[in-house]
């Protein structure tokens, strides 16, 4: 039987985020919303799963109330975050508590936090962050190095 206390540890170990029913164990090393994006994808039933992720706003929390998750701890979540967690009545735990999350320069918002700022539906979170993935994708492949 995996623990709760167990799939928080993984984070000290390099996950970025680890889901259980208890039983099976998923775990991801990749930064930002794209495992989360990629087990949506997937089709796999995760309602009533536990989860542990490192940085949790209101994108992810969208995408976990999507996955159903019944109990998501964050070593960071955002305000925005708490109140998904809380408006789909998932078990929040968190370590530290902010009011946003910034980008990966530290200059801004996240592009996911923006890309659903006026969401509040998991599923209409889902395709606006895919949408904005697709877009940063494209930026990135199109911009001079």
């Amino acid at each position: 039987m995996i623990t709760f206390f167990e799939l928080k540890k993984l984070l000290d170990e390099g996950c970025t985020c680890a889901l259980t029913d208890g039983e099976r164990i998923v775990t991801s090393r990749e930064r930002g919303v794209r495992p989360l994006v990629e087990l949506i994808a997937s089709g796999a039933d995760y309602n009533g799963w536990h989860a542990a992720d490192k940085i949790v706003g209101k994108a992810a929390a969208l995408l976990y109330a999507k996955l159903g998750v019944a109990e998501l701890y964050a070593q960071t979540l955002s305000v925005g975050g708490l109140g998904v967690c809380r408006r789909f009545r998932i078990a929040a735990e968190y370590g530290a508590l902010t009011p946003e999350i910034i980008n990966r320069k530290g200059d801004g918002a996240c592009p996911m936090e923006l890309a659903v700022a006026d969401a509040d539906d998991p599923t209409a979170a889902y395709e606006k962050i895919c949408a904005a993935l697709e877009r940063l994708r494209r930026e990135a492949t199109e911009s001079p190095q």
